[in-house]
């Protein structure tokens, strides 16, 4: 997709002219694209083209990019204060009697938040969509909080964010970045571009005013960011509502950045995107939904539509009400337990679930609850993960009536414990079975799914503290869990490169119903009875809810955390095995005490 259909004007501002280009009808609500560095508005064009078919989309060329003319002198054209005056000149010009929605990515995220929180724009804008940008005001204030008090959280922050800015501190060097810009940089650009952020190659994108785009736009760091980093301005609160889109893989903004975001914004609705940093390009169509969605939230409630936000204290920063909001996941083992806990907690951070279960009666009240917990929409249906035949077609009506889940949780399992010269081949058969070939069949399934569509996405293995913890009352089991770990280690790194996150929970003895439906081997249905219930009544001593498990696995999709062991026993046990192996081996001696 590509901008030649686009209708062109010029508008003259501050001794400049921008090219602004519009799409759709202009009766209807507008859309403002405010683009990045070192980008030009066509790296809009797939979003632009997409939300041209119910609102009026504009696009222009921030000053010295693009077709749009550079400041003379360059230095101090490029402030906050300049590019806020071009913006009100480009609204008043395409939109004179109607607010306009405003999106931002990169740099034109930083300078939308200008937009949203300055006292002179307040009347022209509905709604902020911001992106891989942060208001330089509020990152100011998160330095000097965590300057003046630090801990050891903190400071390990400012620490991550420093070796993300690197960039920074180049292009406050003199001349070098130009030089650069215009050489080999601006060469390889669009190579770097495919091979580091997997963009797409476009013929329209980037354009060839790229080198010179870029040696003028190394002025929005000259002319902003130490100025506005040392003094931030105390009323920088937005007067619009916001939609922050966070992109997990971004490898120069840091999460952490927007914690206290809260503060400074009323109304806000946070989601997270399993992609990379130029999410324009890589995921349009992820975009252009979600903008038009909150717009379209903005436009026919007004601002007192119930955006979705969490309330200091209530959720954590992984699990609070929106941050899943738009995204699609599919839970095994959904009728109980941590897959129950697992959909509700999903359910409750705005994502739409699909609940799998054997348990039809389990299984569909789990996706009532959901429903009732907010989730916009949530779905049951009856499969056992271990019929490969019957998974291919789950996916199958999975994608067609609903799309391809953003994040898959693989969490259908079963019991079996007893000493390995009594359990019998067809026990065996069974716990590999589900534990592992059902992982097996969700991951081939569903991975190939989210690897076709191109726009990442995260799969989620339950495996087990006893997947690195030996025991001789649980060979198959923990087998069965240690191969789950070790498949998701390998298909993390196969899947890496399709921004596909992979991540292996492993919790201890957490109070669940696997051990009401536990086998033992080598006993009776009488002996078998009376060790389920024994075992069920040390679990409930211990009573480590599911809920804690699953927050931990969205705060592993959030984080793109490889290994997460969750209890206090299981992150005992997996410090163990690395530093004392033989300790480990030694407790694995031990009988347990049934």
């Amino acid at each position: 997709m590509d901008l030649r259909g686009a209708r062109e004007r010029w508008v003259r501002t501050g001794g400049i002219e921008l090219c602004v280009a519009e799409l759709g009808d202009p009766s209807r609500p507008t859309i403002v694209l405010v683009h990045g560095y070192p980008d030009s508005k066509e790296v809009w064009s797939e979003v632009a083209v997409r939300l041209s078919e119910q609102w009026h989309v504009v696009l222009y060329d921030v000053r010295g990019h693009g077709r749009s003319t550079a400041p003379r002198p360059l230095r101090g054209g490029f402030t906050l204060e300049k590019l806020t005056d071009d913006f009100l000149a480009v609204v008043d010009a395409v939109s004179p009697d109607r607010p306009v929605h405003v999106v931002g990515h990169d740099w034109g995220s930083v300078q939308s938040w200008e937009f949203a929180t300055v006292e002179r724009t307040k009347g022209r804008i509905a709604s902020f969509t911001s992106m891989s940008g942060p208001s330089l005001d509020h990152f100011g204030h998160w330095i000097k909080q965590r300057m003046s008090h630090p801990s050891p959280r903190r400071v390990g922050q400012l620490l991550g964010q420093g070796a993300k800015s690197w960039y920074v501190y180049a292009l406050h060097t003199p001349v070098l970045p130009e030089m650069a810009w215009r050489g080999v940089l601006g060469r390889q650009w669009p190579r770097i571009l495919r091979r580091m952020e997997n963009v797409p190659a476009d013929d329209g994108y980037p354009t060839s005013s790229l080198p010179q785009d870029a040696a003028h736009g190394a002025w929005l760091y000259r002319d902003n960011v130490r100025s506005r980093l040392r003094r931030p301005r105390p009323d920088a609160y937005a007067h619009v509502p916001v939609q922050l889109i966070t992109p997990t893989g971004d490898v120069f903004l840091s999460p952490s950045l927007h914690d206290e975001l809260d503060a400074w914004v009323p109304h806000l609705v946070r989601r997270t995107l399993p992609a990379k940093h130029w999410v324009p390009r890589t995921r349009p169509a992820r975009l252009s939904s979600w903008i038009g969605e909150f717009a379209d939230g903005v436009e026919t409630g007004g601002q007192d539509v119930p955006l979705a936000q969490g309330a200091p204290g209530t959720a954590s920063a992984d699990t609070r009400p929106g941050r899943f909001s738009g995204q699609l996941v599919l839970v095994t083992g959904a009728a109980s337990g941590i897959g129950r806990a697992t959909v509700l907690s999903f359910a409750e951070a705005g994502a739409r679930v699909v609940a799998v279960d054997r348990d039809a009666e389990g299984v569909a009240r789990t996706a009532e609850t959901a429903r009732s917990l907010g989730a916009p929409a949530a779905w049951s249906e009856v499969v056992d993960v271990s019929d490969e035949q019957a998974m291919e077609r789950l996916a199958k009506k999975v994608a067609t009536d609903i799309g391809v889940p953003d994040v898959l949780v693989n969490n259908a399992g079963v019991g079996l414990s007893g000493s390995f010269l009594e359990t019998t081949s067809e026990e065996w058969r069974t716990v590999l079975d589900v534990n592992l070939w059902g992982v097996i069949h969700g991951c081939r399934i569903f991975g190939r799914q989210m690897a076709d569509r191109g726009q990442g996405g995260h799969i989620v293995n339950i495996a087990s503290a006893a997947a690195y913890q030996p025991s001789r009352a649980l060979p198959a089991y923990s087998t069965s869990k240690a191969a789950v770990l070790m498949l998701s280690e390998c298909l993390r790194a196969e899947l890496a490169d399709r921004s596909i996150g992979v991540s292996a929970v492993c919790p201890g003895f957490v109070n669940t119903g696997i051990t009401g439906t536990a086998r033992f081997a080598g006993t009776d249905e009488a002996e078998e009875q009376r060790l389920r219930q024994r075992t069920a009544r040390l679990y409930s001593l211990r009573n480590y809810p599911s809920e804690k498990v699953a927050r931990a696995v969205l705060a592993a999709v959030v984080h793109n955390r490889a290994v997460v062991p969750v209890t206090p026993e299981a992150r005992g046990a997996r410090m163990l095995s690395r530093v004392s192996p033989r300790l480990l081996r030694a407790i694995a001696r031990v009988k347990p005490p049934l």
